[in-house]
């Protein structure tokens, strides 16, 4: 009776620690029941694994969405692992330019907004047209950049350290995710990283130095930005527009 009665005793004090320590937020931040499978692994590896992931992919798409003093800016790119790329690039009132890099050339076909700045006659001119962008073409230097996917992963990278775990979650997606957070000197940073499969990144929302090309303001260079990745790995061709 008195083995049953310790037994019990240690049973209890084992889960009235284990409520105490959930309730005050003590359990470790790699508690198996909320971060499977990443659970043997700390927040700043389970991100340093995501960006190994994502930058091995041969191909991606992303979806990239932040703002500018020209208003809403929304990218689609597909880009693979030689730098073949293509991108539809929309700056609010602005206009759209498409962006196809193929072979180591850059074409563009910019929309009549995108070529406002040129004279009416130019503008009826060169609009729908596949051109060689000039070096002062901004817009196109925006959505070249863009093609790089280490534009992203590259701001991410050195915040790594600051990650913590958060929920399981499916995104936009639908593929099961692991929430990361951490912190940016503008405030903090978002991923969701795959719990399927390859550790790929899903998406990613911080506050970054990232100059858009567009003016030199502050309001640029800290306008939050969200990427979202999707078809790693599919099969993916750049064609080459003609002139």
């Amino acid at each position: 009776m008195r083995l049953l009665a310790r037994a019990s005793a240690a049973t209890l004090s084992a889960a009235t620690t284990l409520a105490l320590a959930t309730a005050c937020g003590m359990l470790p931040d790699d508690a198996p029941e909320a971060t499977a499978p990443y659970a043997r692994l700390t927040a700043p590896e389970v991100v340093n694994k995501a960006l190994a992931a994502t930058r091995a992919a041969k191909s991606v798409r992303m979806t990239v969405e932040t703002t500018s003093p020209e208003g809403p800016v929304e990218a689609y790119v597909a880009t693979d692992i030689r730098g073949e790329c293509t991108v539809t690039l929309s700056m609010g009132a602005a206009g759209t330019m498409e962006l196809v890099r193929t072979g180591g050339t850059v074409r563009t076909r910019s929309d009549a907004a995108m070529l406002r700045s040129a004279s009416a006659s130019q503008a009826r001119k060169l609009t729908g047209r596949w051109l060689k962008p000039t070096t002062a073409d901004r817009h196109a230097e925006l959505a070249e950049r863009y093609c790089d996917r280490e534009t992203f992963l590259g701001l991410l990278a050195p915040k790594s350290g600051t990650a913590r775990k958060g929920r399981t979650t499916a995104p936009g997606s639908g593929t099961p995710a692991l929430t990361v957070t951490g912190r940016t000197d503008d405030g903090k940073w978002t991923a969701d990283i795959a719990t399927d499969g390859k550790p790929f990144l899903l998406k990613l929302r911080l506050n970054p130095p990232l100059p858009h090309g567009t003016s030199g303001r502050d309001t640029d260079r800290t306008a939050p930005v969200t990427v979202e990745f999707s078809e790693f790995d599919e099969p993916f061709t750049a064609n080459k527009p003609k002139p």
